[in-house]
């Protein structure tokens, strides 16, 4: 008899610690993602971070009070979720194994977890039937709300101690003009405020240009469109492109204007220059980057800060001149690929979100 009370209260302790695991997962990511990329501009900028965390523990609230109505809502809104994921990730054509294992966790898995709230629903209506009444003491009465409400608290709270001094660290001179930076082996001049920085001409369209739109701004018609111009609707830009008709190339001399002709006074850097030029507290952080890893070796933990970065604009990574292959392009974090997040990676050439910027930049 015994045994048989354990077998059934093992679906309900598999489900409350497979859902907690999964709330806690988000909130990780979410918080995290929140300081590390959603911490610029207005505050609101911030709550999207926070949204799958809040439902995630809705969720996980709902499922340990009535198991069945969570179950139910667990499979649904974990199955429509992993479906979504996964259709997104293959349009930008980085849909794997691996990557589909990575994500297990936080979506599918609540899948699983649901199944487990049904049998837990089932077995505590048999319990209570039986004569079964909750624990007196109020800690043991709601152990597993403790459990489940607690853990994800817990991790933001850990998320947010190891976040906050680097926040506070972060140097903004208020200067958006063209700015020098120099030193470990590189001297560049970098663009001012204007359409040679992070400049978003597809604002209303909610994306910021992607590597084939700053390579391809000089094919006619001249400009950054949401169309894809004639003759690379299947094909994407390349580092020739770059060179001969790339935005920068047709930037005015003071960097505040696009010609209509090419100037040629700037270009787009390479990898290893913005690697380079990483600052700390508005001096160079000392970075140099082997070509191939994920992250650079430097002497101070690069920020976003000025004169490099813009700590009140979304972009947190700066495209560069360098191709990996015909599909994609390489871009660099603001962190150097160092601390929590970001990298020194590459992405679909066509790819344009908030967080890619780009700066033009030229000899001094």
């Amino acid at each position: 008899m015994a045994r048989a009370k354990s077998r059934q209260k093992l679906p309900g302790i598999l489900a409350i610690g497979l859902v907690t695991l999964t709330t806690t997962l988000w909130t990780f990511w979410g918080v995290g993602e929140m300081y590390y990329e959603g911490w610029w501009g207005a505050w609101y900028n911030r709550l999207p971070y926070l949204g799958f965390p809040a439902v995630c523990l809705a969720f996980t609230l709902l499922a340990v009070t009535w198991p069945r109505v969570g179950g139910w809502i667990l499979i649904l809104a974990g199955g429509a979720f992993t479906a979504w994921r996964w259709a997104r990730q293959a349009q930008v054509g980085d849909l794997t194994i691996e990557w589909m294992l990575s994500w297990f966790p936080a979506s599918g898995l609540l899948v699983i977890t649901g199944a487990l709230f049904l049998l837990e629903g089932r077995y505590r209506r048999q319990r209570r039937a039986a004569g079964w009444k909750p624990p007196q003491r109020w800690l043991s009465r709601n152990s597993r709300y403790l459990f489940a409400v607690g853990l994800p608290l817990l991790t933001a709270l850990l998320v947010t101690i190891f976040f906050v001094p680097w926040l506070g660290e972060r140097f903004d001179d208020g200067d958006r003009g063209a700015r020098l930076i120099e030193g470990n082996g590189v001297a560049l001049v970098w663009a001012p405020e204007g359409p040679g920085w992070n400049w978003h001409p597809l604002e209303g369209h909610g994306r910021r240009p992607s590597w084939d739109d700053i390579a391809l701004y000089g094919v006619p018609p001249v400009g950054i469109h949401e169309e894809r111009k004639l003759g690379y609707q299947e094909v994407h830009a390349t580092r020739s492109d770059i060179e001969t008709t790339g935005l920068c190339r047709y930037l005015s001399e003071d960097g505040t204007a696009l010609k209509p002709e090419p100037q040629d006074v700037w270009r787009l850097p390479t990898a290893d220059e913005v690697v380079r030029s990483l600052v700390q507290a508005g001096d160079n952080a000392g970075c140099t980057w082997d070509g191939a890893s994920v992250a650079a070796d430097c002497s101070r933990q690069p920020n976003k800060d000025t004169p490099l970065w813009v700590a009140d604009e979304s972009p947190i990574y700066y495209w560069t001149a360098d191709e990996y292959d015909a599909e994609s392009a390489w871009y660099v974090a603001y962190t150097g690929g160092l601390r929590y997040g970001g990298s020194i990676t590459h992405q679909p050439k066509h790819w344009g979100n908030a967080r890619h910027g780009f700066r033009c930049v030229h000899e001094p």
